[in-house]
């Protein structure tokens, strides 16, 4: 799949957030650029075509979505990013990348990641655009862990060149083309604490499983099995917060085991996985509030987004398929 094609799917203010910017001044530029990324060197070089630099960012929790173009062509220049990762598709256009040692071509079906605290080199060139995607350093790495079920022996640290037409990038394409076109919907998709807690989790999660890393064979790997009362315990812990925003991760860290043993147990145990465990219950708990619930009271509307469900459609079909009856019957009872 082709990221260009979505490119007008993809306009600036749907992903509008707290840090933005739309600037021909090349100073103004990079102090732009050092709020939302780091403290970096921005050089316009060849002929007299002024810079035309746009920045949308939209946060979800550790996760930022954005798309970006510096219009002209110009030369970044930073030590290295301390607290996040950034990984960048390409619309539009191509930029040599060189971070540390290594240098690639982010173009056509060719992305780029680079990796925190590695020293960063950007040639963009005329009429490039891309997405970007800035995952925070801290929130990757407690994720990579909870995977691992151990802490990181030494830093977690991608491969810089992303094949988009790979199984993993078409994979990671598909993701980021649901989170925009969400987000151009409606740019309140993702708001609410339970999504947005889901959103991050995918988003890095996807990174993890997609994206060849110094971690990826282990995080493959063969897993121990799991002990039942194991399980009945997230089973406990689901039923008590399932009106909270939970993350596979969040799970692990209450257990105290890796999320892939969450994921293996259930899987071995229950014949199903953590997550759909979680929907599961708040489909019931969604049916329970109905049922005590009157029309003039709320709207069926009210009540799924109240428990994380925010496509109307695909949430009807769920509910009738599991209850025998649709949301708004249960209401009208």
């Amino acid at each position: 799949m082709e990221l260009a094609r979505q490119e007008a799917a993809v306009p600036y203010a749907v992903i509008a957030g707290a840090n933005m910017f739309h600037t021909q001044d090349v100073e103004e530029a990079r102090q732009w650029g050092v709020r939302t990324f780091c403290e970096s060197r921005l050089t316009k070089i060849g002929g007299q075509r002024p810079i035309d630099a746009r920045l949308h960012l939209r946060r979800v929790r550790g996760v930022g979505f954005g798309r970006m173009t510096y219009g002209g062509e110009v030369r970044v220049e930073a030590s290295g990013f301390e607290s996040f990762y950034l990984v960048q598709v390409p619309l539009s256009g191509r930029e040599v990348v060189s971070v540390g040692s290594e240098t690639v071509l982010s173009a056509g079906k060719s992305g780029s990641v680079i990796n925190a605290n590695k020293p960063v080199h950007i040639q963009h060139e005329v009429d490039t655009e891309k997405l970007v995607v800035r995952v925070d350093r801290e929130a990757l790495e407690r994720n990579c862990i909870q995977h691992l079920g151990h802490g990181l022996r030494r830093p977690l640290e991608f491969l810089p060149s992303m094949a988009l037409d790979s199984a993993g990038g078409m994979r990671w394409a598909s993701l980021l083309r649901w989170i925009y076109e969400s987000l151009a919907i409606d740019e309140t998709s993702f708001d609410s604490p339970i999504i947005s807690a889901q959103v991050e989790q995918m988003a890095i999660t996807m990174l993890l499983t997609c994206q060849q890393h110094n971690y990826s064979e282990e995080l493959a790997g063969e897993e121990r099995s799991i002990a039942p009362a194991f399980v009945k315990r997230i089973e406990r812990y689901i039923e008590d917060h399932a009106d909270e925003p939970i993350t596979i991760v969040d799970l692990a860290e209450h257990a105290g085991v890796s999320s892939r043993s969450i994921f293996n147990g259930f899987r071995r145990f229950r014949n199903t996985s953590p997550m759909l465990y979680l929907k599961e219950v708040r489909m019931r708990r969604v049916n329970e509030e109905l049922k005590r619930l009157t029309p003039s009271e709320s709207t069926v509307t009210a009540v799924a987004y109240h428990w994380g469900f925010t496509h109307l459609g695909h949430f009807t079909t769920d509910y009738k398929r599991r209850f025998g009856e649709s949301p708004s019957q249960t209401l009208a009872r």
